[in-house]
């Protein structure tokens, strides 16, 4: 077969019909089967397979960013090989986890999309590849926002070895609309002074951007422009500005009302019509906030708005509240003030 988008040859060694742990060898499949593949070597999930002599590429799946995250580590030096490999071989099939690593307590850090996700991620780690592993508790990432506008000029003079070090900038910050991302622009004008220094001021506002004002977390839904500042001959320099701009980025999100957001799932349950009620009572007392009801016969779907942090354990919960009749998903809505 052939892997469109790498452009690679790949061998399969055998064909597999699944049936849930059971599975059954066959020797063809046609578009639209699910089927599993031994024998790939560099095909990983989100790629298209298919006929050289007919080449299709499809689109890559999209994936949203983790919201939840949590601390692992291997209980001895043999398991940390066994970690590695394992977690190697899990982000290669899951494009929805993360790893990262805690230099000052030497974890790794998973992120995925939800407490069930990352209990999954574990058992797989001890059960499949026979790491044994210290878990510590889910950690929901929040991030931060601002509220109104602020204006700020930072300015970082200093001499560091023998020369001065200047630089001045002045920013506007402002809110935008939720979940519209960030966007930082110039607006210097033409023959400004300090055009050359404009990416060393980027990057000022981008690290500002990714460390927050708060409690570390990255800044989101902000506009950042650049509208002026001061130069001096001989004594302006790259550090200068990058430091100026990051200054005046975090001195203008504390002056303009940070706030902290989290995120918010959507959550669906599907239940008998006789459990509604506690349902909506249970969603109520977690912060939750119902935005559509649907009837049909005997059941009830209820849509609703969550905080993830209010959602741990919710599995084994709406079991409880529903004696196991419910079903639920739940997918990552946007970050929002609860």
């Amino acid at each position: 077969i052939f892997n469109v988008g790498r452009k690679k040859k790949e061998k399969v060694a055998r064909l597999l019909k699944m049936h849930a742990n059971k599975k059954e060898r066959i020797e063809i499949a046609y578009a639209g089967d699910i089927v599993g593949v031994i024998g790939l070597k560099e095909t990983i999930t989100g790629d298209t397979i298919s006929s050289e002599a007919h080449p299709i590429l499809l689109e890559a799946i999209d994936c949203y960013e983790p919201v939840i995250s949590q601390a692992i580590e291997a209980k001895s030096p043999a398991d940390q090989e066994k970690l590695d490999f394992a977690l190697k071989k899990l982000l290669e099939e899951d494009p929805t986890l993360r790893v990262a690593s805690d230099e000052e307590t030497a974890q790794n850090i998973i992120s995925g999309m939800g407490e069930l996700h990352l209990e999954i991620v574990v058992d797989r780690l001890q059960r499949e590849f026979g790491a044994r592993v210290n878990v510590g508790k889910p950690r929901v990432m929040f991030r931060e926002t601002v509220q109104n506008e602020a204006t700020v000029q930072g300015v970082f003079e200093r001499e560091i070895g023998d020369r001065k070090h200047f630089g001045d900038v002045l920013l506007v910050v402002a809110p935008r609309g939720r979940s519209q991302g960030n966007l930082v622009e110039s607006a210097l004008p033409e023959g400004s002074p300090l055009l050359p220094f404009l990416p060393a001021i980027m990057d000022g506002i981008n690290e500002g951007i990714a460390s927050g004002v708060i409690a570390g977390y990255p800044v989101v839904d902000i506009g950042v422009r650049i509208v002026g500042g001061n130069f001096r001959e001989g004594e302006s320099s790259v550090i200068g500005y990058k430091i100026a701009a990051l200054t005046a980025l975090r001195e203008s999100c504390q002056k303009a009302e940070p706030v902290m957001l989290e995120p918010m799932m959507k959550v669906i349950v599907t239940c008998p019509a006789e459990f509604t009620g506690d349902v909506i009572s249970d969603v109520n007392s977690r912060r939750g906030e119902v935005q559509a009801l649907d009837s049909h016969n005997l059941t009830t779907k209820i849509e609703a708005k969550v905080p993830l942090k209010a959602l741990f354990g919710y599995s084994t919960d709406i079991r409880s509240l529903t004696q196991g009749r419910a079903v639920f998903s739940m997918q990552f809505l946007m970050y929002d003030r609860s």
